[in-house]
């Protein structure tokens, strides 16, 4: 899709998800070859606020890391949370034209992003910032982003479900028991915004990538 979409209008506009559930991924994407990254248009999706680009759970390194030094990508709209210009020059940036292609994930409570249940669906803002829940908090500590509770941050910058459903197409990656039961709220139910990946039921070239513990209770 990347390679399509630079063979059909010169560049590629993606947004890249962060987190345990993309490691292998990205490392994978990355060794791809004949990607003429110095095409491609770098965003993602969100930021701890508060957080500055070299603290180890932030996900500006995290991209930095697994995607622009392993490759010649050189346009990239990275978010700082401690500087709200990198918000606004992404949201101006996402305004010039249509993302080609949007990984995303799925938290344990189904959040998408950082858009915590019950989240937004309505706000047309391409990024907000959100209060965490507990849960997701919590699941930081247990992928060892943050020594203790006390230190995840309580709000994160966070693109907004609108805008992520503008992407021309969508590559969601979901692994492990702990995913199960958010993909069967999320795409065994109806659309709720109690359930905030299931708005990618909406959207139709979203495409859904489960291994064996995740889509454990979903039926057949």
């Amino acid at each position: 899709m990347i390679r399509q979409a630079i063979s059909q209008r010169g560049t590629a506009r993606i947004v890249a998800a962060t987190g345990v559930s993309q490691e292998e991924f990205l490392a994978l994407l990355v060794a791809q070859p004949e990607i003429p990254w110095e095409r491609v248009v770098l965003f993602h999706l969100d930021e701890y606020l508060g957080i500055p680009p070299d603290h180890r759970a932030s996900m500006h390194r995290y991209i930095q890391e697994r995607i622009v030094k392993p490759t010649s990508v050189t346009q990239t709209f990275l978010l700082d949370g401690t500087n709200d210009q990198t918000r606004i020059r992404a949201a101006a940036a996402l305004d010039v034209a249509p993302v080609d292609l949007a990984f995303t994930g799925i938290g344990e409570n189904g959040h998408l992003a950082f858009n915590e249940p019950p989240a937004d669906f309505s706000t047309e803002d391409p990024f907000i910032v959100v209060n965490l829940t507990q849960q997701s908090r919590q699941q930081q500590v247990n992928e060892h982003w943050f020594d203790s509770l006390e230190d995840v941050p309580r709000q994160a910058i966070t693109m907004s479900v609108r805008q992520i459903l503008k992407a021309r197409a969508i590559l969601c990656i979901a692994t492990g028991t702990r995913k199960a039961v958010a993909v069967q709220r999320c795409f065994a139910a109806e659309i709720s915004p109690i359930a905030p990946a299931s708005a990618l039921q909406m959207h139709p070239e979203a495409t859904l990538y489960l291994d064996s513990n995740a889509a454990a209770l979903l039926e057949e």
